[in-house]
């Protein structure tokens, strides 16, 4: 996403005030109904003491690949010994960025760029390695990140076939011309993060007839959106499968409004170890791009993997656990 991103966020992926409002006040109503996300840890911990320190409690955006990874990354601190859990889809990067810091989860999979600008709207650096150099002086005291991936997943500006032929559409600079006449469907947090409808409109005159809100991270929501040209150009996180699966075309992006946005876990001081350290960054030295596409496909392809079996099958593939 998403990033998300899985998302990072493909995060969490993504209406200002209001969509952050809206996320709380979900939140609060699952509470009220014994079902927040918040409310307590799944049963991926092991029982017993971990030996690695205080346990550890993962948790997740509210899209599958950010699921995936967190899963990944609690069976990682499992199998070093580090007794972990996690709380998946917490929501979006404005409320599971504040459960990290509040101490409710310790860990949660981030993507690199997004992060840098929910903390700083106006930091200018876009590359992998400049984003991730600068990500820790800009986060608040007592939160950090570990290594990044190789693992990459962008919002990206998706358009079908038929509309890239029918406006001749390769590049954002492309869609600036006829974006007036073209509705996006993206979630609602879209239309006022800085990559959103600001940095469009900052970047290339890119002012887009409207938007339509769907809260699936780019999902099946969106894409039937698209194809049904209820919106004509849609937020789909890069490592999507649908992508490929439906011939869309993903619009280049030479001003670089879509920062780097590499996996890396965003983490709480207070109970991170060096033993947790190393398992995570163990994740980071493998996780690859194509790594994150064949994942969202197995859980949300045909196949509907349930995440944590996902991670695991992941994780022996990669020898980081039996």
């Amino acid at each position: 996403m998403k990033n998300s991103t899985d998302s990072q966020g493909r995060a969490l992926s993504r209406r200002g005030l209001a969509g952050l409002a809206a996320g709380v006040g979900l939140a609060l109503a699952l509470s009220a109904c014994g079902g927040s996300p918040l409310s307590s840890p799944s049963s991926s911990a092991p029982t017993g003491g971990g030996g690695g320190g205080a346990p550890l409690v993962v948790g997740s955006a509210d899209f599958p690949e950010s699921q995936v990874i967190a899963e990944i990354y609690a069976g990682a601190l499992n199998a070093a010994g580090v007794t972990a859990s996690t709380k998946l889809n917490i929501g979006s990067r404005e409320i599971y960025f504040k459960a990290v810091q509040d101490g409710s989860i310790d860990i949660a999979p981030d993507y690199s760029g997004n992060l840098l600008s929910h903390v700083d709207a106006n930091a200018p650096e876009v590359s992998a390695d400049d984003v991730y150099k600068a990500l820790p002086g800009k986060l608040p005291e007592g939160l950090g990140v570990l290594e990044a991936a190789k693992a990459e997943n962008k919002d990206a500006m998706v358009v079908t076939k038929a509309t890239a032929e029918k406006y001749q559409l390769k590049s954002i600079a492309d869609l600036a011309k006829v974006c007036k006449d073209l509705t996006m469907g993206a979630p609602a947090t879209f239309e006022t993060r800085a990559y959103g409808f600001p940095g469009l409109k900052a970047n290339y005159g890119c002012e887009l007839k409207g938007l339509k809100p769907f809260s699936d991270g780019g999902g099946n929501l969106t894409l039937q959106a698209l194809l049904s040209d209820e919106v004509q150009v849609a937020d789909i996180y890069t490592t999507t499968p649908s992508i490929e699966d439906n011939d869309l075309v993903v619009l280049e992006d030479p001003k670089n409004n879509f920062k780097a946005q590499q996996v890396l876990p965003l983490y709480n001081e207070a109970k991170m170890t060096d033993k947790a350290r190393d398992a995570l960054n163990a994740v980071s030295k493998v996780l690859t791009t194509e790594d994150l596409i064949k994942l969202n496909r197995a859980v949300s392809g045909e196949q509907k993997q349930n995440p944590k079996d996902a991670a695991a099958d992941w994780l022996k593939e990669k020898g980081l656990a039996k």
